[in-house]
């Protein structure tokens, strides 16, 4: 492990039809992107973070904060997601990506550096806690080789698969029943598919900035998880649905 090159890529953009500037924001003195990439660097295997944005005005913004987080950054397509993600891992040649979103602020590093174990170690071309969804959505993290990417990128041809990275992958992966992919899910300790700590809408913030203010930004997933469930009544986007954007792309595709 110690010889690869483990990169984690995470998207960003300033344009959100939901949350617009939503990585600009801030939580405190922060935004929330520099809190999402000060979370991943500390990381113990993860040996280069980038940032993969567009070239949409502002995007110079994301770029900044990047560098100041000692992250690269590259800016690539708008809506074929997939294409800037595989340039941004050829750029940097990676032997394994990581596959993370910047709408996630409170990302674990502690539990990224065992799906990446797991990853390693079993020898899958894609591993991730959300195969099946029973971690808090913002706590979602994909770990693949470099080769399944290339392949996702040579042949996906859907909307969705081009506009959300790794449809291609997990869909022709052992995991549903195809041969093209070793698949595995890293699984919760329980089912905390109904904890939100993603930000995609406003009512996100609020519960975000609430969870921060009460714990500080230097807690575990669990840690935020407990305090969310310890106090409902507090929280007001447990009703938001769960991948509302693949969802969309998938919609469309069906008309």
């Amino acid at each position: 492990m110690e010889n690869l090159n483990i990169v984690a890529i995470t998207q960003a953009r300033v344009g959100s039809s939901r949350l617009p500037g939503k990585v600009l924001l801030k939580v405190g003195n922060e935004t929330l992107l520099d809190l999402h990439l000060k979370r991943i660097r500390k990381s113990q295997r993860v040996t280069q973070v980038a940032v993969a944005t567009t070239h949409e005005a502002g995007s110079d913004q994301i770029c900044t904060i990047a560098s100041r987080n000692q992250s690269y950054s590259f800016k690539g397509a708008t809506d074929d997601v997939l294409d800037r993600f595989y340039r941004t891992a050829l750029s940097v040649s990676a032997d394994w990506v990581i596959r993370l979103t910047s709408d996630c602020p409170l990302i674990d590093a502690e539990l990224l550096d065992k799906v990446i174990e797991t990853a390693i170690n079993g020898d899958y071309d894609y591993c991730a806690n959300n195969l099946v969804e029973d971690f808090p959505d913002g706590q979602d993290m994909e770990v693949f080789k470099m080769g399944a990417l290339k392949e996702a990128w040579s042949n996906a041809k859907k909307k969705s698969e081009r506009e959300h990275v790794t449809p291609y992958i997990r869909n022709h992966s052992d995991f549903n029943g195809r041969k093209l992919f070793k698949a595995h899910d890293y699984a919760a300790p329980e089912n905390y598919n109904r904890v939100r700590m993603t930000v995609d809408e406003p009512d996100d913030l609020v519960t975000l900035t609430w969870l921060i203010s009460e714990l500080g930004v230097d807690k575990t997933w669990l840690d935020y998880t407990k305090h969310i469930l310890r106090f409902p009544e507090k929280v007001s986007n447990m009703t938001i649905v769960r991948n509302e954007g693949y969802l969309k792309s998938l919609r469309q595709e069906n008309r």
